[in-house]
């Protein structure tokens, strides 16, 4: 291989990641004003990744594409001012359209943000989408203030881990909805102050009870379909309901006197399309923000086996096993 080239994962047809993705050698990409090059150390393989190498995702790249929208890396180049003071930095690299899982990434200077030595690469290569979002969700949208209820599913994700633990940081209390009861009663090991396993009881029951039959004022839903239905049917009046996934690939079912008789919204949220009506200086204190809640443990990640370039095959069917435990990692780079 020249040294004007690099290795990266490439998909030229939308279909399962396990088949569609190869390792290739491409060019060197060479950054432009405002950007920066960087060397990529480790991104990690998430959901919105495998959605959008099967075409199923908010918006369909122009093939052939590289996946990959998180990481972390070494700024080995930049053009403008601040990309030049980035020069040498380890930084968290924010890719919106892909194409992180290579060994070398150009991206705007304004999408990567120094990392101190006290984050792990681990913890660095997932600092955008799950703590941003779980973030963003309770404390800039909802702002759930101390003592209320938050009713979430998907709580044993690592987004709904986070919430746990910020619930238990900013001191409001979460409901937590899984579905098997031994999940359930490790996120009530985890800080979780209750918890509801789909499997074996009703989710709108256990919320009259837990409320005296009020309802909870906030709740979040990456599920959709029956799931989430019985969550906004949970809604005390005024609630208000984040949907940020559809899980079940099925929609909500509602009657609509249930909305508008009881003054609740249903909200959608999607942490893209948020950050682009902010502006550079919300998002600057934002990012401070999460590093320092990352620093404590807050919005800290579990992070899984870490696997190289080379075998992103394995590294996908990992990642898609039910039931596993942690953020599955590529490995680009060596930090030295």
């Amino acid at each position: 291989m020249n040294t004007s080239a690099m290795r990266a994962i490439v998909f030229e047809q939308f279909g399962d990641p396990a088949e569609v993705l190869q390792v290739r050698e491409v060019p060197q990409p060479e950054p432009g004003p405002g950007q920066v090059l960087v060397r990529m150390l480790a991104s990690p393989i998430g959901p919105a990744d495998f959605l959008t190498v099967r075409g199923e995702y908010g918006h369909r790249p122009k093939l052939p594409a590289t996946p990959g929208t998180e990481g972390v890396g070494i700024v080995e180049a930049g053009r403008g001012l601040l990309g030049r003071l980035r020069v040498g930095s380890r930084v968290a690299v924010l890719n919106e359209t892909g194409g992180n899982w290579q060994e070398k990434v150009v991206v705007s200077a304004l999408r990567v943000v120094p990392i101190s030595r006290h984050v792990t690469d681990g913890q660095a290569a997932t600092f955008f989408v799950n703590p941003a979002t779980a973030f963003i969700m309770t404390r800039l949208v909802l702002s759930v203030p101390p003592g209320a209820w938050l009713l979430q599913t998907a709580a044993g994700s690592a987004l709904g881990r986070m919430v746990i633990r910020l619930g238990r940081h900013f001191d409001f209390r979460t409901i937590n909805v899984v579905r098997r009861r031994q999940q359930a009663e490790e996120l009530l090991q985890a800080g979780g102050d209750a918890a509801i396993a789909t499997e074996s009881e009703s989710i709108e029951d256990r919320v009259r009870a837990l409320t005296n039959g009020e309802g909870v004022p906030f709740a979040l839903d990456a599920v959709g379909g029956a799931t989430g239905s019985a969550v906004a049917r949970s809604l005390a009046r005024g609630g208000r309901l984040l949907v940020y996934g559809t899980l079940a690939n099925e929609p909500l079912s509602l009657p609509s006197p249930m909305l508008f008789l009881g003054a609740k919204r249903i909200e959608g949220f999607w942490l893209s399309e948020w950050a682009n009506r902010q502006s550079i200086l919300t998002m600057m204190r934002l990012f401070r923000r999460i590093h320092e809640l990352m620093a404590r443990g807050v919005l800290s990640t579990d992070i899984g086996p870490v696997f190289p370039l080379d075998e992103i095959k394995a590294a996908v069917r990992q990642a898609s096993t039910p039931g596993r435990h942690g953020k599955i990692l590529l490995r680009m780079n060596s930090a030295s």
